[in-house]
């Protein structure tokens, strides 16, 4: 479990590809300061297990699945990554409850300045859209953002400068790919909601009357 807090850029130092999985070598400071071997870390906002680690560095495995879910198979050596340890229950969670199992990713439409806020327009499956609502929380490469705006194709975030240059947003353009996770809760809600649609289970207005909630 995260928050979207990103803690530090790390440098991909090596990416090995093999048919339908890959490892990656990542250089990294403030995450590896107390890590230890079969720790997650978020990496771009990817829930990853560190499988080895010495100074200033970590490995993790990619498996098949997480190839197909995210970005991560775009990375090459030089890549920067947002990079966030586990959420630790004696600190403040000061962004959103983040699994790190990503939904897909999304593409960027447009990035505009606007005073010292930067506009990221990003285009995403109706399946994702579904779970973003305006004001809500959204996970961009690993980053608790607030969404500004959602629309038909896309949704809409503005970042303060503090955040666009302390993570991969900063070097992100137009067509970029991005890994996208919708707020958690929602998704239970939703769930619950729609559970009845094909049988028993579903939470009406009748289900609701009949158990004094209106």
């Amino acid at each position: 479990m995260f928050t979207g807090i990103i803690e530090e850029m790390g440098t991909v130092l090596a990416i090995t590809k093999n048919a339908q999985s890959a490892v990656l070598r990542i250089a990294a400071k403030t995450v590896t300061e107390d890590v230890k071997q079969g720790d997650s870390i978020a990496v771009n906002g990817v829930c990853l297990t560190v499988t080895s680690h010495r100074a200033d560095e970590f490995t993790a495995d990619v498996m098949h699945e997480t190839l197909d879910r995210s970005s991560l198979g775009g990375l090459h050596e030089g890549s920067k990554v947002n990079l966030e340890r586990a959420l630790r229950l004696d600190s403040r969670l000061g962004g959103h409850i983040v699994t790190g199992h990503i939904d897909g990713t999304g593409r960027i439409r447009r990035v505009r300045a606007d005073a010292n806020a930067i506009w990221y327009s990003i285009a995403a499956d109706a399946a994702i859209l579904n779970g973003i609502v305006e004001k809500g929380s959204v996970a961009v490469d690993g980053i608790s953002l607030t969404v500004a705006k959602v629309a038909g194709q896309d949704f809409s975030v503005s970042v303060i400068p503090h955040t666009a240059a302390h993570t991969t947003l900063s070097g992100k353009k137009k067509g970029a790919v991005v890994n996208l996770e919708t707020d958690c809760i929602g998704k239970y809600v939703a769930k619950l909601l729609g559970a009845g649609k094909n049988g028993a289970g579903s939470i009406s207005q009748e289900f609701l009357a009949e158990h004094g909630f209106c």
